[in-house]
């Protein structure tokens, strides 16, 4: 997870483009996540169906923090994935998309235009790491979503891009990845929903938990806390990182000690650097490389077990703890983000955990990350967003947030 975490930050994230104008569709979609729990790669995958008579499955990272739909199909050069691609011959409802049309050229894509000898628009994206590459088609079909509980509902002319040449880092059970981001070839964008939600279940976990586009679904339902709402922060209006769901964090809490790190150190700046933005994508919370080195000098002075020696290049970006085998109650001490008008309290499993080496070792780890300087952008990862109920309101501009029984939903 931090590998995958430092080669998705490690470029300087630019600025969300605005989102696109047009009335909310009122008909709620409910989709299925999950992640492989057998597996230690495995990103939060949404599970949904593409094209007819015979709908197909695909598994897409959900990543808030990218616009494009894209799964493999007609593949020339792909990753492995554990089932079929996608079949573009078995589909009857299967479009090209014009390279003349106006999302081909506006849709936020890296590079477009027109194929060769054809009219149809051909793409190359990257999500910002290594294991977000894609080149191919867009394409436009029928997709399909069934609720872990409740009906399928099949909503036609649906963007997404076909991917024939896709490469990265790729060890999950994805097919390729599914956009949240506010552009306007994102999924909530397409189906013209200014509402979504998110549950996800323990890493720990391999059962489903819904994802509600339309609407958030019952925020109350499995709540184990109160909900709490911050406001989305300003966000840049144009560059490659238009799309982001920016906050604005106000400080971080070790145990009792607040950090010595004001408003300043996680807004964003003038040039697009810096600022403080949510992601599903990412793993791990990454922070400034000084508020990380802060935030490790407190819990190695709060909690009372030996530092464990990391042998990797980045152990300075990492921290972690030795244990006994029967040592599973250890005092750790609280994390608490500090959002305008809300204070983020993690539990304990939502940043530290346990790891056995394969020396028999064991260690307990904050789950925390460090950015290689202290100009990057400060991420929120899914591993914090573990069992929390999340929901993005668009149409308010602030996103809310409930402790919850995800796996119960």
């Amino acid at each position: 997870m931090a590998a995958r975490t430092q080669a998705r930050v490690g470029k300087r994230w630019s600025p969300p483009r605005p989102r696109p104008s047009g009335g909310s569709n009122d008909t709620t979609v409910i989709a299925s996540v999950s992640r492989d729990e057998n597996n230690p790669n495995s990103e939060y995958l949404i599970h949904f169906n593409i094209g007819t008579p015979r709908p197909q499955r695909v598994a897409l990272t959900l990543d808030t923090g990218s616009d494009l739909i894209w799964t493999q199909c007609g593949c020339r050069s792909c990753f492995h994935q554990p089932f079929p691609a996608f079949d573009t011959f078995a589909s009857s409802t299967l479009r090209d998309y014009s390279c003349f049309d106006r999302l081909c050229a506006w849709g936020g894509l890296a590079l477009s235009g027109c194929t060769v000898n054809e009219n149809s628009c051909f793409y190359v994206y990257s999500n910002g790491d290594n294991s977000g590459f894609t080149s191919g088609k867009i394409s436009e079909d029928t997709f399909t979503f069934q609720a872990p509980k409740g009906q399928a509902v099949a909503k036609p002319s649906l963007l997404f891009g076909c991917g024939m040449y896709n490469t990265g880092n790729f060890k999950s059970n994805e097919s390729g990845m599914a956009g949240f981001g506010r552009g306007p070839m994102s999924l909530p964008s397409q189906l013209k929903v200014l509402k979504f939600s998110y549950c996800f279940t323990t890493i720990l976990e391999s059962g489903n938990s819904p994802v509600f586009l339309g609407s958030f679904g019952n925020l109350e339902s499995q709540a184990t806390g109160p909900m709490q709402s911050t406001p989305f922060a300003r966000s840049p209006t144009e560059g490659p990182n238009s799309s982001l769901y920016y906050l604005s964090l106000k400080g971080v809490t070790v145990g009792s000690r607040r950090l010595p790190f004001d408003a300043s150190t996680f807004a964003l700046r003038g040039d697009g650097s810096g600022g403080t933005v949510i992601d599903t994508g990412t793993a791990i919370t990454t922070f400034p490389r000084a508020v990380f080195r802060t935030l490790r000098e407190e819990f190695v002075s709060q909690v009372s077990l030996p530092v464990a020696d990391i042998s990797t290049d980045d152990a300075d970006s990492m921290l972690c703890f030795s244990i006994s085998e029967y040592q599973n109650a250890t005092a750790v001490p609280r994390l608490i983000l500090h959002l305008e008008g809300a204070d983020w309290d993690l539990p304990w499993e939502s940043y530290m955990l346990h790891v056995n080496d394969d020396d028999g070792g064991h260690r307990l780890c904050v789950v925390i990350n460090s950015a290689r300087d202290s100009g990057m952008t400060t991420i929120i990862g899914n591993f914090q967003q573990q069992n929390m109920h999340i929901a993005y309101d668009l149409g308010s501009n602030k996103l809310s947030f409930v402790p919850a029984r995800c796996n119960k939903l």
